[in-house]
């Protein structure tokens, strides 16, 4: 029988950065759970890039029933430095209680835990259903899961039952019950270039000017407003955050396409759209081309709702939190009872030396063990 540390090897040896086809890794995946008795489902497309993508939704156990249902991604997050020397970032190398390598903590780390723990259930004692979702695209929108939502039968039968789900991103173990949204505006200003001693060209960050007034605006009303604010999450507000392009590289050239983009994390009860229409009509009285490229909605479960009591009880950890990023969960709202709980911490996810402590992975593969337990058997 495999054990943690084994899939955990495997899956790194993958370099399924979001931007590849993770064609490769959701086979292993795939194979896996068919070795350990799952009937799955592959949901698998093609992007406008021309890469292939693929999920795949695995069911082991009864077909009916209301069960739990695991979700985790396949994808990592681009290898743009590299400061672990000791081995490179497709190799995993243990060392003083941590594995080394991308993915290790988001996610991979937290997936193998899982295959390891359903790998230690005998599948006869399963009473009700135990699903087992790797998605694509995560860290790149998301994208794996809204596929899912559209495309899964499985999923279609998870959502009738209104399974438990946990998402199985890290969170040191301790569970996540609300995590912020996501909106992502693209926005783009154009002009003409010449010589600027001439006087004759048409600067577009000029129209920029009086939009980035009206984002000013917006940014002070979410740090101050109360209609902005939620205790709850740490920081408690959307923190809109601003990236300024300019395609000109000449002092003496008159900027002819320039622009910005624009992304902010709204909770729970936020009105984001009304935020989003008001960006929208700047942009279109300043005579610029906007577009939102991304949504996501909040993540709320109820603190005190039965799965996350019963999922806190079994984690033995601190009382249920919030946080500031987001997962599939943000996608997967026709589902009731969403609960974020993983092994790993969020500090160690994207970092040039990414690392899980094999601790983690010990608690992370018994606490999952014992939750299908619980909801399975």
């Amino acid at each position: 029988m495999m054990q943690t540390l084994d899939y955990l090897k495997a899956l790194l040896a993958f370099p399924s950065v979001s931007s590849e086809s993770n064609l490769a890794v959701t086979d292993q995946v795939d194979q896996w759970l068919q070795d350990l008795g799952f009937v799955t489902e592959r949901i698998t497309w093609t992007e406008a890039s021309g890469v292939t993508k693929s999920n795949v939704v695995g069911r082991l156990g009864p077909a009916s029933g209301c069960g739990l249902a695991w979700c985790g991604h396949t994808d990592v997050v681009p290898v743009d430095s590299w400061s672990f020397s000791q081995a490179d970032p497709w190799t995993a190398h243990v060392a003083a209680d941590r594995v080394y390598g991308r993915g290790a903590c988001d996610m991979k780390g937290p997936m193998a835990c899982m295959l390891a723990a359903i790998a230690s259930v005998d599948p006869a004692a399963l009473k009700r259903p135990f699903w087992f979702i790797a998605t694509a695209d995560e860290e790149v929108g998301m994208l794996g899961a809204r596929r899912l939502v559209s495309d899964s039968g499985f999923y279609r039968q998870i959502v009738s039952a209104d399974t438990p789900m946990i998402i199985g991103e890290p969170t040191e173990l301790r569970v996540v019950h609300a995590h912020k949204g996501g909106r992502t505006l693209h926005v783009r200003s154009r002009g003409i270039a010449t010589h600027s001693s001439t006087g004759l060209g048409k600067n577009s960050n000029f129209a920029l000017i009086p939009f980035l007034q009206e984002v000013l605006a917006l940014h002070s009303e979410m740090e101050s407003a109360p209609k902005w604010r939620d205790e709850r999450f740490t920081p408690p507000t959307p923190t809109l955050n601003l990236l300024l392009r300019d395609s000109n590289s000449g002092i003496n050239i008159t900027s002819c396409d320039s622009g910005c983009r624009i992304f902010f994390r709204p909770m729970p009860g936020q009105d984001a759209d009304a935020a989003v229409q008001r960006l929208l009509q700047a942009a279109a009285d300043c005579g610029l081309e906007a577009e939102l490229v991304f949504s996501s909605d909040p993540l709320d479960t109820a603190a005190d709702c039965e799965f996350v009591s019963d999922l806190h009880r079994l984690s033995g950890n601190a009382a249920p939190t919030t946080a500031a990023y987001g997962t599939d969960g943000a996608i997967l709202t026709e589902l009731s009872q969403v609960a974020v709980i993983g092994p790993g911490s969020i500090a160690q996810a994207h970092t040039d030396d990414e690392w899980i402590a094999l601790s983690q992975l010990d608690q992370g593969t018994d606490l999952f063990r014992r939750c299908v337990q619980h909801w399975c058997t």
